[in-house]
Order: structure tokens, then sequence, then C-alpha cells
């Protein structure tokens, strides 16, 4: 599987309190991470794929990493939609 990049150069984050804040520089719009979400993308670092993702995250939620893969997948997809992060190939 392909390891999952931020595209730095599409977005401005920054952490107020619990969560990330992401700015789209093209879009202006405001995207606000937490939770489950907030975790992934941490470990969004250029060098795992989103299996390894989230088998790391199985143990902090205590939930299948069937399930925890389809959410990350799911986040993954939303985020690549919007230009915030991409995969290599």
């Amino acid at each position: 599987m392909a390891a999952i990049h931020k595209l730095n150069a599409n977005f401005v984050a920054t952490q107020v309190d619990d969560e990330i804040l992401l700015i789209d520089l093209k879009g202006g719009e405001l995207f606000s991470l937490s939770g489950t979400a907030k975790a992934v993308w941490e470990m969004i670092d250029g060098k795992r794929d989103i299996h390894e993702i989230a088998s790391a995250l199985c143990s902090a939620f205590e939930a299948p990493v069937e399930t925890i893969e389809d959410d990350v997948r799911s986040l993954v997809r939303s985020l690549s939609e919007l230009h915030l992060v991409g995969t290599e190939l």
C-alpha cells in the first residue's frame, strides 16, 4: 500500500486546545480535526500507509483493526479530495 503524506504547500495547520485547525490556502476553508481524526493526522508522516496507521491506533482506541482501517481510509479519502494529503506510489 502507498505511504500517505501531507501536501504542506496547500494548507496551514495549528493546534488549538485538543484540536488541529487546517486552513486550505486555495479555498480559504477551515477544517477542525479532533479525536481520532487528529490522531490520524498526526500519524501521517510520508512513511506510513493506511494499514500501518490503523494498526498503530488499535490499542489507543480499542477497536478492531478492520473498523479503524475503514475509518482511516474514509478520512484519508476526504483529505485527499481536499488536496491536503497525497500518496506515494
